[in-house]
């Protein structure tokens, strides 16, 4: 049975039509309609697999699921320098935000020193959706103990028009609010961020369970 045939199993139409209600910028035809515990399952399923390897190398996939499949089995791999390379491999092929956002090698966490660099060519690309990679993973893995205010200027730096690249700078500060409430701020008082990325990041920040009341308050101020 091939991963087309395992999600077209789990498809359903009234959920694809929800789905495709929130990726737009797809067709709505390259959707099975499969719920993301099928695909995780699918994917544990298949790992370590000659099916999971042969998968990997076709691509492009035809459906959005298969996409998500895959990175899901990128996200298992437990050498650093393979799942990157699986990582760099796949990254041009991604077109919409919740593939790129679904999922996150574990084996990144060990490897931050490796990491970084990588980090930052992505952030640098024109591809919307590696830069947005680039981003979410500066904001999972350098919010914490290996935070440097530098990384927030890396951060800033990314510009466009694109509404999902502006979004994930957003939430990227939003969450720097969250985490390096001190450090974060400085971009918000002094305004450093475009107009419409600033006022979303405040308005994340303000939604947000983990900011302060006290923070939120202030925040408000520079609407």
């Amino acid at each position: 049975m091939t991963v087309y045939e395992r999600l077209a199993a789990c498809g359903s139409e009234k959920y694809r039509d929800f789905q495709s209600k929130l990726v737009p910028n797809i067709p709505k035809e390259t959707i099975l309609g499969v719920k993301t515990p099928d695909m995780r399952r699918i994917a544990k399923e298949i790992k370590g697999t000659k099916e999971a390897e042969d998968f990997l190398t076709e691509l492009p996939h035809k459906y959005y699921e298969e996409n998500l499949v895959h990175f899901f089995l990128i996200s298992m791999i437990k050498d650093f320098d393979e799942c990157v390379g699986e990582v760099e491999r796949f990254l041009p092929y991604v077109d919409c935000w919740p593939v790129c956002d679904q999922s996150s090698p574990k084996v990144f966490a060990k490897n931050h020193e490796k990491l970084l660099p990588l980090i930052k060519k992505w952030i640098g690309s024109e591809h919307v959706y590696t830069a947005r990679f680039g981003l979410r993973m500066l904001m999972n893995e350098f919010l914490g103990d290996d935070f440097r205010p530098e990384y927030l200027e890396w951060a800033a730096s990314v510009k466009g028009e694109d509404y999902y690249i502006k979004m994930m700078v957003a939430w990227y500060f939003a969450t720097a609010l969250a985490k390096q409430y001190d450090a974060a701020v400085v971009y918000i008082r002094e305004r450093r961020l475009e107009p419409w990325t600033h006022k979303k990041a405040i308005q994340k920040a303000v939604e947000s369970f983990r900011v302060s009341d006290e923070h939120k308050e202030y925040l408000k101020t520079f609407r």
